[in-house]
């Protein structure tokens, strides 16, 4: 009777695994075959809406010629990688030369000037999307903390935000232009202004979603972990450090992850009608160029900027699940 009792046990267990691994392979497949089919449909009818469409520039470019215009921009790189190795290794055998005939010479070292490639455009624009992201972040959380704790700070503030948050980039742009060449004045600049106009532009338009996310989760924090710091006599700070930030981190990183995406699309627009450098400054000046080549490299940089705002926004998901108390 026990060995019975023993091998049904076994096989009961046998089976619960085997019906463990089943739903697990299961769920991989839907979580794996679901979206391969969904991207398999979009690109299907990507290619057979863009052989039905004729523009000025030539047909519109498919996934294939968007593909091909990849290794175009890559072996771009590789080239202007070279010049500008070719150029640094011409300067240093000079200055050599020089050296050797006027040993008190004193070497002058030049940069390379030649253009960005496709690559130098994306690091310029995530450098400067998360320098303005970042100085965002230093202005509203703060502020959208104390909001949260001060009703009557919240209730000047709020008119504020509310009437600015709508506003364009577009709009924000000329202002801080005009700022920026005012004060920022300098023979030597340490940055360039192209790129504090886009940062500062992103800033402005991103700082408003954190700032009201913040003060939200702030504000509405759980009664009963407030009556606990009353009870313990919490310091101010040492009350927001324990129970104001680890409760409202849900709300905050909502807010950072708006103000991101916001961000990120604030500074393509930017750099299209200021003329920065970065994506949107290529895509404009391929709109501008008007070759055969033109349109599938624009779709290129589309899809970059498309994947690149995705990354950036499961970068900040990650980073909130590991600051959360809450793993789930």
């Amino acid at each position: 009777m026990t060995s019975i009792t023993s091998i049904s046990k076994a096989s009961f267990l046998q089976s619960s695994r085997l019906t463990g691994v089943i739903m697990y392979v299961s769920q991989l497949s839907k979580a794996l075959l679901l979206p391969f089919i969904g991207i398999a449909v979009f690109l299907v009818l990507w290619s057979i809406t863009a052989n039905s469409i004729n523009t000025s520039l030539g047909q519109f470019p498919g996934p294939v010629a968007v593909v091909g215009q990849f290794g175009n921009l890559y072996q771009e790189h590789v080239a202007e990688r070279e010049k500008a190795a070719a150029f640094y290794e011409r300067q240093e055998t000079r200055n050599a030369a020089r050296v050797a005939k006027e040993p008190t010479y004193e070497p002058k070292i030049r940069n390379y000037t030649g253009k960005e490639t496709f690559l130098d455009q994306i690091i310029t624009s995530l450098i400067t999307v998360m320098s303005g992201f970042v100085l965002a972040a230093v202005i509203a959380i703060p502020l959208g903390i104390w909001m949260g704790l001060s009703r009557s700070l919240q209730a000047a503030i709020n008119p504020i935000i509310q009437i600015f948050k709508p506003v364009s980039p577009l709009a924000w742009l000329p202002l801080v232009t005009m700022v920026v060449s005012a004060l920022y004045v300098s023979d030597d600049p340490v940055v360039s202004k192209s790129f504090i106009n886009s940062m500062l532009t992103v800033t402005l338009c991103s700082v408003w979603p954190m700032i009201i996310n913040t003060a939200i989760g702030v504000s509405s924090i759980d009664q009963d972990l407030l009556n606990v710091s009353k009870v313990l006599r919490l310091s101010p700070l040492t009350h927001v450090n324990k129970i104001v930030l680890p409760a409202s981190i849900p709300m905050i990183f909502t807010g950072m992850r708006l103000s991101l995406g916001v961000a990120w699309m604030v500074l393509i627009a930017a750099e299209m009608l200021a003329q920065n450098p970065g994506l949107g400054k290529f895509v404009w000046d391929e709109f501008q160029n008007g070759s055969s080549e033109s349109l599938a490299r624009i779709m290129a940089a589309v899809v970059v900027i498309g994947f690149i705002g995705f990354l950036l926004d499961r970068g900040i998901l990650a980073l909130q699940n590991w600051a959360s108390w809450d793993k789930a």
